[in-house]
């Protein structure tokens, strides 16, 4: 369920979920993965990898909700925008946010209105991102034209 003005949730004032701490600003702060624990997702295909992944073709590898474990996307979705898989943006509550792109993510659903408004990719109209599982924020969907990609939160990831 998204609040009724989408705008608190994307300036980090409001997750509506019961699986996120009493506290949302620490998960959207990446202070509190839900305790899920696990290797987190920096960028690098190979970082975090367990012994059963590390043995897996790429293509068969998963990155994972930190929160409930459902699969969001894999490696091989791994791709840069402006030059780069990486990048950090401070939304307009102050709030920072390492993301990564990735071409598809298929175990998100996206919610909200698409909006241009503090959009962090000139040109792209965003929707939030939420995992298909226990609907926690993953990240923005963008779009431009025929051209889409997901910015993911890396610290809510695991692999």
């Amino acid at each position: 369920m998204l609040p009724a003005n989408p705008m608190l949730l994307a300036k980090g004032m409001l997750l509506a979920n019961p699986m996120l701490p009493a506290n949302p600003m620490l998960l959207a702060k990446g202070i509190d993965n839900g305790g899920a624990g696990g290797p987190r997702i920096d960028g690098d295909p190979d970082a975090g990898t367990d012994a059963r992944d590390a043995e897996a073709p790429m293509e068969k590898r998963v990155i994972r909700c930190g929160l409930c474990r459902h699969e969001i996307t894999s490696p091989d979705r791994i791709m840069s925008v402006s030059g780069s898989h990486r990048h950090t943006f401070a939304n307009p509550a102050g709030v920072v946010f390492e993301i990564g792109c990735f071409s598809d993510a298929r175990g998100c659903v996206n919610a909200g209105v698409t909006t241009m408004e503090f959009t962090w990719f000139t040109g792209y109209a965003w929707r939030f991102s939420l995992c298909g599982g226990c609907h926690g924020h993953m990240g923005w969907f963008y779009q431009s034209g025929g051209d889409s990609f997901y910015g993911l939160i890396l610290s809510r990831l695991i692999q």
